[in-house]
């Protein structure tokens, strides 16, 4: 293995340490890596939607063994987000024959969902005593108008997660505990992540088909995750929140202003 495969490798091995710790920075973290290391857009997009799709179904299992996954709310989700991310990328096929117009696309727009995740990731405790504060009142929604915003939330969700690959998980999260607050935080988490292994592997696989792909790539990056993710697992809860959260925040910011200005 040269010098430049074991980068990915090591690139994998910390962002699959920091998802393990914090639950977020998937491919918030991993497309902006890629980016750095002269990996097209495109290409950065696709390999890490598939990558997600790869690490997060083991999540899935472990999650709905434990009874932690909502199908009723994951299916409104997928209702909107797949067909989303589907049209997305007819969109990006179709905008133009040259690969620098869709790179440039894609870029700006993870630019601004960069921006967005660290937004959501700073006033995720705010939002989430709002939501708590008035899930008993006018606030609190219920029936048909809940399952149309949870379908347009999806739609949402799937046309940022097929234009920049980040989206279902820290922005995901906040959004559903918005639209319920009464459900319990491990089934909110078990939710999401059912929700993101459709959504990731449909856009993967369509970014696969227009050549937005390496594959040899994403071996190496699964071969740092995976590890990654088992011991940030076990050390998850040793830095206080408090921290965390802040620092990855700033550090997202940071790369999201960079992009769009």
């Amino acid at each position: 293995m040269d010098f430049g495969m074991l980068g990915f490798v090591i690139a994998g091995l910390v962002v699959g340490f920091i998802v393990g710790m914090t639950g977020v920075g998937g491919g918030s973290l991993m497309t902006p890596i890629l980016l750095w290391f002269g990996i097209n857009p495109a290409a950065a997009v696709g390999t890490d939607l598939l990558y997600a799709a790869i690490t997060k179904s083991g999540g899935v299992l472990v999650h709905t063994k434990n009874r932690n996954v909502d199908w009723t709310i994951t299916g409104w989700l997928t209702l909107g987000s797949v067909p989303a991310a589907a049209l997305t990328l007819w969109f990006l096929k179709n905008l133009d024959s040259d690969p620098q117009a869709i790179n440039a696309v894609i870029k700006h727009s993870l630019g601004f969902v960069l921006l967005l995740t660290a937004l959501a990731i700073l006033f995720k405790q705010k939002l989430m005593a709002f939501a708590h504060k008035h899930a008993g009142d006018h606030y609190h929604l219920s029936g048909t108008s809940l399952n149309v915003l949870t379908v347009l939330t999806g739609v949402m969700l799937g046309t940022m997660v097929a234009l920049t690959s980040i989206g279902a998980g820290a922005l995901g999260t906040v959004a559903l505990f918005v639209l319920y607050p009464f459900l319990a935080t491990r089934r909110l988490v078990g939710t999401e992540i059912a929700h993101a292994v459709p959504l990731t592997l449909v856009a993967g696989l369509g970014h696969a088909s227009m050549g937005n792909m390496d594959w040899h790539l994403l071996g190496y990056l699964l071969m740092g995750s995976l590890p990654g993710i088992y011991v940030g697992s076990h050390l998850s809860g040793r830095i206080p929140d408090g921290i965390l959260r802040p620092c990855l925040a700033l550090m997202l910011f940071s790369i999201g202003y960079k992009l769009v200005f």
